[in-house]
């Protein structure tokens, strides 16, 4: 039964936790004080989640969300001046298809790498420092691909941008989802990710303007491009330097006194924002304090205690890392293979489409905190794979020009944006705290490495034929994954709207004398 597999997993969870060290005598200390290796009680997580938004929250979102602005902008910016770097006199000796294919390939690689190197890390040292690492990392390597000069000096950047962004993926997630409060959580996680499209109409506009030889040589443009990037991200990182750490890393990792003390200010700051005193959290939870946990206990936490939600993750991931990795590098050589689009309009087009990718999560987020998770993943994965077979059948008979095309994919990546943003929703909040950033890295890496490294290979190998049925049959292995997603979600999704994070997935490091119950009850589904 679809509704038995989060009850059975949870009641499983609340017992005796694999890989548990013995805990002392429990000692309450409000806010979680105490050192690593104390049994240390904390109200942090209840306090985190009955927060009201604020200002504290938007700094939040503004500091750690908009770097998939710039990931959006670097990735739509190399699919439409593919054409461009190709052409002769562009300064470097690549293909479209090499620039779509292999270019595109190297940095999905490098970002399911990247996921993993950084996601352990981030489990380890903490959300703060990781999410400044990669940020650095991901703007060096962008900008040495600006001054790209033969062709494996530009692949090998393109890894390297991807290992950035993709430690990006572990360390940001996962703050977020501890620091949003839980009625929050899903439309604010959904939102962030689908302002990756915001990036894309930029990246999008900004190729026009690049690729206009008028304005840039052949050879200076798209260079210029990914050196506005490298601009743009050094302002989010001065954003972001007032992001705090996790406290609900913080408790759980031996440093309680500043988790405590971090929450008491952010208390303070909404007071006076809000001219009223807060409500007293209800919900406390007695952990054993540690310095790090083994990658056997994570591993064994997620594919032994969580069989089903780990089933559920990777079903996610694969659907929509295809789906995505593939339309994202290879629609431009659509439009300018099969519609005669110029290298220099295809921005154009692809704006549009990025426009209907963000408000898919921008209005149908606030659906999955109401409506819920189960409904709401299953539903955008299946309506945006039955639409996806619809477009293919209408471009195999012919009945689409360049504008119906758009139109079509518009529609189609409305509901797949949502969906897509929800998988690394539900990795983050479905498996236990100490796992979270390598569970994120995990799926993202897996799933990535199955779908978004096939898929701009197959998709490119497809599409540069000229052939329409071999693009059809790309097509067509899009759906068929989104839906076989859709069916999955719609059996094993995981009903955690509302819920707090430690209800959803009991830590590890939570002893069993914990009080029952996390978070107040308007926080409950």
């Amino acid at each position: 039964m679809p509704g038995s597999a989060a009850g059975s997993a949870d009641a499983a969870a609340s017992g005796e936790e694999r890989g548990r060290e013995p805990g002392k005598a429990d000692t309450p200390v409000p806010g979680g004080g105490g050192e690593s290796g104390d049994t240390v009680t904390t109200d942090v997580p209840a306090r985190l989640d009955r927060l009201p938004w604020s200002r504290w929250h938007w700094m939040i979102v503004i500091g750690l969300g908009t770097v998939w602005i710039l990931d959006g902008l670097e990735v739509t910016t190399v699919g439409n001046i593919a054409g461009r770097i190709a052409e002769p006199g562009s300064g470097l000796s690549v293909t479209a298809s090499q620039i779509t294919g292999i270019a595109a390939a190297l940095y999905v690689a490098g970002a399911c790498s990247g996921a993993l190197f950084f996601g352990w890390l981030t489990d380890r040292f903490g959300r703060k420092k990781l999410f400044m690492i990669t940020l650095a990392v991901y703007l060096s390597a962008t900008a040495m691909t600006a001054l790209s000069f033969q062709p494996w000096w530009f692949f090998t950047f393109r890894f390297l941008t991807g290992f950035g962004i993709g430690g990006e993926y572990a360390a940001i997630n996962s703050a977020i989802d501890e620091l949003i409060p839980s009625r929050f959580r899903g439309r604010v996680d959904l939102i962030i990710n689908g302002s990756y499209w915001l990036g894309a109409i930029g990246g999008s506009l900004l190729s026009i303007v690049m690729l206009n030889t008028s304005i840039f040589p052949k050879d200076v443009g798209w260079r210029l491009t990914f050196a506005l990037g490298v601009v743009l991200g050094l302002v989010i990182m001065l954003v972001r330097r007032h992001v705090p750490e996790s406290p609900r890393w913080q408790f759980i990792h031996g440093h309680g006194d500043e988790a405590n003390g971090l929450v008491a200010d952010v208390e303070k700051e909404i007071e006076g924002e809000k001219h009223e005193k807060l409500p007293k959290a209800a919900g406390r939870i007695t952990i054993h304090q540690r310095a790090s946990i083994g990658f056997g206990i994570i591993a064994r936490t997620v594919f032994t205690r969580y069989p089903r939600r780990a089933v559920l993750s990777l079903s996610l991931f694969v659907g929509q890392a295809f789906l995505y990795n593939a339309i994202t590098f290879g629609f431009g050589n659509i439009l300018t293979t099969f519609f005669g689009v110029g290298t220099g309009d295809t921005g154009y087009y692809f704006a549009v489409i990025a426009a209907g990718n963000f408000l898919g999560p921008l209005l149908l987020g606030h659906l999955f905190d109401t409506v819920g998770r189960r409904v709401m993943i299953s539903s955008t994965y299946l309506l945006s794979g039955v639409l996806l077979f619809g477009t293919a059948w209408l471009f195999d008979r012919g009945s689409l020009n360049a504008t119906t095309m758009t139109a079509c994919w518009c529609v189609v990546l409305f509901f797949a944006s949502a969906g897509a943003s929800s998988a690394y929703l539900t990795v983050s909040e479905i498996f236990p705290m100490e796992t979270r950033a390598m569970a994120i890295a995990f799926f993202y890496a897996i799933g990535t490495a199955a779908g978004g490294i096939s898929g701009p290979l197959v998709f490119a190998d497809l599409t540069k034929s000229g052939v329409v049925s071999d693009t059809v049959t790309a097509f067509v292995i899009g759906a068929s994954l989104m839906c076989a997603a859709g069916l999955v979600a719609a059996f094993l999704a995981v009903k955690a709207e509302r819920r707090s994070l430690e209800d959803i997935a009991t830590p590890l490091s939570q002893t069993s004398s914990s009080s029952s119950g996390t978070t107040p009850a308007a926080g409950r589904a």
